[in-house]
């Protein structure tokens, strides 16, 4: 890993509150789900986060001009990287926990990873990214399997949900290459625009929200935290790890989510993890450090300096 990409305490503190963040994504998702539907949900996070990023941007970065020419581009992204996966999240979070929906939907870098073998010439299988795989897929079977044989409280469509979603990410991690060479805050905004606009008429013709009673306080502190905090200040902080220190050193907030989600789940909302969902998570966290690949790259240079 180079200089200039090497993480200083001040980027690695950022980098876990970001975790903390998007872990907290999970836990505001839990409680507001109780008491607004999910397309309603998914429309509140995602249009009252586009509007707080146009208001941060004002018009700076060639924002409108990039709305204008690039709309389609924006409105599948916005589709595949926030309207589906939100969508298919909180649906499962009506049967599930915080910390599980965030174990599960950890599995993203490995889905990419195989997609990305399937569509692009430059991202293909080697033998480490093969292995961590295998490892985060064996451990992706682990949390499905009770649900499998019925011995599991929470029903297989259900947890199912959040791999799908997953695998969304996936996708739109590999088509987000598109937009090389636009500000970072600007495909942030564009998505967002482009997603609000599709969940719009799903919200009103399947939830028909008018008809829904006021939520309470809590979920409405939840609603503006998914948006605010979770989703426009998150994608805030994202860029600016990423110009710090680079794309790859950003991703391991990958292994940060599910921990900071289950503290929270355990804090507050009284969840608690059994055998199978331990270990699957440490069977995925494992998988996600192998494709990684530093933690080996760190150990074999460590070896090479003692034995200098």
């Amino acid at each position: 890993m180079n200089g200039e990409h090497r993480m200083s305490v001040s980027t690695w503190g950022l980098l876990l509150l970001l975790g903390l963040i998007w872990g907290g994504s999970f836990f505001f998702a839990r409680i507001a789900v109780h008491h607004v539907p999910p397309f309603t949900l998914v429309l509140l996070r995602l249009s009252l986060a586009a509007v707080a990023l146009h208001i941060y941007l004002a018009g700076r970065l060639d924002i409108y001009q990039s709305l204008r020419r690039r709309w389609p581009q924006f409105l599948l992204l916005g589709l595949i990287n926030n309207a589906i996966p939100h969508t298919l999240i909180f649906c499962g979070q009506t049967q599930m926990g915080a910390g599980l929906a965030s174990i599960l939907n950890a599995t993203t870098p490995i889905w990419t990873v195989l997609i990305g073998n399937q569509l692009t010439s430059d991202e293909r299988l080697t033998s480490a990214k093969l292995a961590g795989c295998l490892m985060g897929l064996l451990g992706t079977v682990v949390l499905l399997g009770p649900s499998v044989t019925d011995s599991a409280s929470v029903p297989f469509w259900a947890l199912s949900l959040p791999i799908l979603a997953a695998v969304s990410y996936g996708f739109a991690a590999i088509y987000a290459k598109r937009f090389k060479g636009i500000a970072p805050p600007v495909v942030a905004a564009g998505q967002l625009t482009g997603s609000s606009l599709i969940m719009l008429p799903l919200a009103l013709m399947i939830d028909q929200p008018w008809t829904l009673s006021i939520p309470p306080v809590s979920a409405i502190a939840a609603i503006l935290g998914l948006a605010f905090l979770s989703t426009a200040f998150a994608y805030i902080l994202y860029f600016r790890i990423i110009e710090r220190a680079g794309a790859t050193n950003t991703s391991l907030v990958t292994l940060l989510v599910p921990p900071s989600a289950l503290l929270l789940g355990f804090l507050f909302l009284g969840e608690r993890m059994g055998r199978s969902e331990i270990t699957g998570m440490l069977l995925v966290a494992a998988g996600l450090l192998v494709l990684d690949g530093r933690l080996f790259m760190w150990m074999k240079s460590s070896v090479g300096t003692r034995e200098t």
